[in-house]
This record gives structure tokens, sequence and C-alpha cells, in this order.
């Protein structure tokens, strides 16, 4: 491949990849939607986050797993509880890292 073939490669995907994400910011700005409908777009990140964390949780290796010996969901429950509690990404994530940390090193699995 010659140079010039590459440099058109990387704008090509950089414009491929910009323009999906800037499009909608860029038209949509101007417009002030109505209460319930930002109502609504205010639950759509925290769903989709939640989706994927009950998935990694809930099926690890790619099934559905509900046996106690699933360390996920052992470390999830502490970790769901100090999040409600404190609301604080800080305490979440360390109590996340410590529960597993512990768990792995300790339940013998």
């Amino acid at each position: 491949m010659s140079d010039t073939s590459i440099l058109l490669m990387i704008c090509g995907v950089s414009a491929v990849s910009l323009l999906p994400r800037m499009l909608p910011v860029a038209l949509l700005s101007r417009w002030e939607f109505p209460r319930l409908l930002q109502k609504w777009l205010s639950f759509v990140a925290p769903a989709v986050l939640g989706g994927l964390a009950a998935l990694s949780v809930l099926a690890p290796q790619g099934y559905i797993n509900f046996r106690p010996h699933n360390l996920y969901i052992w470390a999830a429950i502490p970790t769901f509880i100090i999040a409600v509690k404190y609301r604080s990404l800080f305490y979440t994530l360390l109590a996340g890292i410590i529960t597993m940390a512990v768990l792995y090193n300790f339940a013998g699995i």
C-alpha cells in the first residue's frame, strides 16, 4: 500500500467514526426536547450499563450461571450494597476489587 492510500484510509475511518457521533449533537443541540422525553432519555444510559453489568455477573462464561460457585454473583452483592449506601464510584470499585481479590484467593473454587 502506498502512503497516500494509507492516509486516505485513516481519514475515511476517522470520518466514519466521528460523523455518527457529531451529527446528532450538531443537529439536535439547537432544540429543546419536551420534559417527558428528557426524563425518559435520562434512564437510557443507566439501563444500558445495568444490562451490561448483569450480563457480566450472571453469564461470565457466555451462559447464565446461578450456581453458588459463580464468584461474580458473590462479589456483586457487597459491591451493590456499597454502591447504594455511599453512591460513590470510588467506594464501589474498591469494594468490588477487594471482594473479588478475597474470593479468588480464599474461596478455593
